[in-house]
């Protein structure tokens, strides 16, 4: 999710009743050259200056850092922070889209002391690092940048999501890793359902083989209501397996969202199990498979 100072506090003790111990916060590294199309999604409509993505990843950074300081949240740096028994809700940064590092890895050590964890590589910009989902092929999949940021990634212990990477950059991102990623919130295509930010089964089966994740994306482009969305989870758990999927809610951004507040996750646990899951099952999904996937990549 984003959080603005106002709404932070409001939306993590949201997240506390509906049982979480732990969300992601994200900054949005393309967020100011995106414009929306006319029919429909986003894409950049203009090229960044010199320095604006760095300059614009500080400034979401600082007013993320302000927010969370306000709402008296405590931060995750590591797999042993998940642990919710402390009673407040812990928040784990993140960003959508390498742009802010302007092709220099060397900007993830940075990124990674003020606390970022997760670095999505691309978001709906084809950017230094590899192409996307949503837009013509640049590179071809990751480019020669984009695989030196995910062995430094490795190196430091942050996790990387392949969330809107198109096939060819899930591909190379996964053949360069040395650790397990993720797919933050994505879905399977089927008919009736077609989008470029959806996958194919090979597309969710590399990553699962891989020993990563996919997020479950509770969009309406996939689902008409919680009933249909945990319908699809199901689907991705008979493809990849019970021990790689999670749900990615995209909570602020998604399309038409068929699960709109953290209190549904009790609604979204109680209807798995009414379609046969057990509960360690259940457990898995609504969070145990990303505690073990962050403790991979941050183990020594």
């Amino acid at each position: 999710m984003l959080l603005g100072e106002e709404d932070s506090g409001e939306r993590l003790r949201s997240a506390r009743a509906g049982g979480l111990a732990a969300v992601n916060a994200s900054a949005v590294a393309d967020l100011a050259v995106l414009g929306v199309l006319p029919q429909g999604g986003l894409r950049a409509v203009r090229p960044f200056e010199p320095g604006e993505a760095a300059a614009d990843f500080r400034r979401q950074i600082d007013a993320l850092e302000a927010a969370l300081a306000a709402s008296g949240a405590r931060p995750v740096l590591t797999p042993a922070d998940l642990n919710g028994s402390s009673g407040t809700v812990g928040v784990l940064l993140g960003c959508e889209g390498g742009d802010f590092l302007e092709g220099d890895p060397d900007g993830l050590a940075d990124a990674y002391e003020r606390g970022l964890r997760i670095v999505t590589l691309v978001h709906y910009r084809p950017n230094e690092l590899g192409d996307v989902q949503t837009d013509d092929a640049v590179h071809g999949g990751l480019s020669s940048v984009g695989r030196a940021v995910v062995r430094e990634m490795n190196r430091l212990g942050m996790v990387v999501d392949l969330a809107h990477a198109s096939f060819a950059t899930t591909v190379d991102a996964l053949e360069e890793s040395t650790r397990p990623m993720m797919i933050s919130h994505s879905h399977l295509a089927r008919p009736g359902a077609a989008h470029p930010r959806l996958l194919t089964e090979e597309h969710a089966t590399v990553v699962a083989e891989a020993g990563g994740l996919i997020g479950a994306w509770p969009a309406g482009i996939v689902a008409e209501d919680l009933d249909g969305f945990c319908d699809e989870i199901c689907r991705l758990v008979d493809l990849v397996g019970v021990d790689h999927v999670g749900v990615g809610t995209d909570m602020d951004a998604n399309v038409r969202p068929v699960l709109t507040g953290y209190a549904q996750f009790g609604d979204v646990a109680e209807r798995l199990r009414m379609r046969g899951m057990v509960p360690a099952e259940i457990d898995r999904i609504l969070g145990g498979n990303f505690v073990e996937l962050f403790e991979a990549v941050t183990s020594p």
